[in-house]
């Protein structure tokens, strides 16, 4: 006699990257009348305490998510809106070390209710809890019908009795209390989208019952070795005869970087501008872009080769691109040793590149994930708007990639300490790569400064000075450096300064219009930002 097995209907388990969009799609079909997650806030969920975020799925179709983190007591249990306690939707106010769970994200596809999906996640998030030790699990309730009951209730307080009496009905805050929760008090202006709940939340906890709260357990981050080899190629600009010999150069530091066995090689902003010393004469500004951006096919396709071929991860600094839309952007280029190609565009182009060059910004910046964890890139002036960098890191990257091409000293200065900056405010790693010399016939190549280096927080367990390595002044070299992001971890939860942790999200956020871009429309085109013709060379880049 065969036996004979079917595959399981259902699957519940930790949430991982591939499933972002699927999560997007759900909220949506969950939350008609809030606001939608974007993909960025959901990213950082994920990467910012990915054993905490599990998903539901039912005959292959994900129908459940949700999302937690780990919190102190005294950020647990005060008064806090959903906003101020998530890091504006990211989850990055995770604590490694805090010893209370919070769910600030639980939602069921409508059309599977009834096949008791919400309480498996919560009993994942339950059986996380108690593996941990933790003292127990805390979030802000939704109480959708007090909006109808508002006329019958003296207040969110009485309206909570009142449910829990059985006086009135309230199918979400029911459903909480029968997991075995029970409410603290009430959250004001918890979510003022929430008009059904009048912006109320039911302050909801659920205690450990094998911790012994007279003793609550202190977490310590271990010291643990996450090690990421990273090198940074500090280019000389050279005359080339052909693309072939251009690309013999670029395949060399990739070679090398791969015998070191690196797990990132980062090129500079613009390292493809040698390309234009091929012609026999100087080029224009207008016929110089055009020239560079009829190469973006074979460069995309060259570096993506080099990466599966190396295996390592390559940074293509940034080459000039011409978009479907006719403008031209600086695009970097990042192609990874599993044969994928992501692009991030320059956001602020400088005002030469805006002037001489016509060069327009992009409209979007997200973490990049790779075999390594997420990482950001900046390209050179970039780097010197630190909201740019708290987005990448709110979704989860630890190391940033700064391609830079300056001509001075001032311009490369003006850079570093950005970038140094933004470590130390993001407490993350940053990579600065340049380029040095100069080439005839080009006219935006006639001088370039660079010191090119890998740059850490400045605390206990990173390098003197808050720099892993550094290049020498105005040499071609490569710069290796290992770097461990599991020290990241620790500094942020037991650091001398805690950045991160330490933001006033009670006082002020930053909000990115994830519209722009989508709309031709949504976008306001500015002429002459600059207010005239730059000073200094038609140069690009320029920090």
């Amino acid at each position: 006699m065969t036996e004979t097995s079917s595959k399981a209907r259902l699957e519940v388990r930790q949430a991982v990257p591939k499933d972002v969009s699927a999560i997007a799609a759900l909220i949506r079909r969950v939350y008609v009348d809030l606001p939608p997650y974007t993909f960025g806030e959901i990213r950082g969920q994920l990467n910012n305490y990915p054993e905490g975020c599990f998903v539901a799925k039912l005959d292959g179709k994900l129908v459940g998510y949700c999302a937690s983190m780990r919190v102190p007591a005294n950020l647990a249990l005060k008064q806090h809106t959903w906003d101020e306690i998530t890091g504006n939707g990211f989850g990055s106010r995770h604590k490694p070390n805090g010893e209370w769970l919070y769910g600030y994200e639980m939602c069921v596809d409508p059309k599977v209710r009834g096949t008791r999906i919400g309480r498996r996640l919560y009993e994942e998030r339950r059986a996380l809890a108690e593996r941990l030790e933790l003292t127990g699990i805390a979030f802000g309730g939704r109480m959708p019908n007090l909006s109808r009951h508002w006329r019958k209730v003296d207040g969110p307080q009485d309206y909570i009795a009142k449910v829990q009496e059985g006086k009135l009905h309230d199918p979400v805050l029911r459903f909480q209390l029968a997991n075995g929760f029970e409410p603290i008090g009430v959250l004001k202006g918890y979510l003022p989208e929430d008009t059904k709940s009048k912006a109320f939340a039911a302050h909801l906890v659920w205690r450990n019952p094998y911790i012994d709260t007279d003793k609550p357990k202190k977490f310590r981050v271990p010291r643990d070795v996450e090690q990421v080899r990273i090198a940074t190629c500090q280019l000389q600009a050279r005359a080339v005869k052909d693309y072939d010999e251009f690309m013999r150069g670029i395949e060399y530091f990739v070679d090398v970087a791969a015998d070191y066995e690196a797990d990132f090689i980062l090129f500079p902003e613009l390292f493809t501008l040698p390309l234009l010393s091929i012609a026999d004469q100087e080029l224009s500004s207008q016929e110089s872009i055009e020239a560079l951006s009829a190469y973006t096919p074979r460069i995309k396709k060259a570096l993506s080769k080099m990466a599966l071929e190396f295996n390592i991860n390559i940074i293509g600094g940034s080459h000039p691109t011409r978009m479907e839309d006719g403008d031209i952007h600086n695009v970097a280029y990042v192609c990874l040793r599993d044969g994928s190609i992501h692009e991030q565009e320059k956001i602020h182009p400088t005002p030469n590149e805006d002037y001489w060059w016509n060069i327009k910004g992009g409209d979007s910046i997200d973490a990049i994930q790779t075999d390594c964890g997420p990482i950001g890139v900046l390209i050179c002036y970039d780097s010197e708007f630190p909201e740019l960098a708290r987005r990448l890191v709110d979704e989860g990257a630890r190391i940033i990639f700064v391609p830079f091409c300056t001509d001075s000293r001032q311009g490369y200065m003006r850079v570093r300490y950005c970038a140094q900056a933004r470590a130390i405010e993001n407490q993350c790693f940053v990579v600065m790569s340049g380029n040095v010399g100069n080439l005839p016939n080009v006219g935006n190549m006639d001088i370039q400064y660079a010191q090119s280096c890998i740059l850490t927080p400045c605390d206990f367990p990173f390098a003197r000075d808050g720099i892993a390595a550094e290049a020498s002044e105005n040499v071609e070299t490569l710069t290796i450096s290992d770097v461990n992001l599991a020290d990241l971890s620790w500094a942020r939860a037991e650091g001398t300064v805690r950045n991160l942790a330490d933001r006033r999200f009670d006082l002020y956020r930053i909000e990115w219009d994830d519209q722009v871009g989508k709309d031709p429309t949504a976008a306001t085109k500015i002429d002459d930002a600059a207010g005239g013709k730059p000073l200094g060379s038609k140069a690009l880049g320029g920090g």
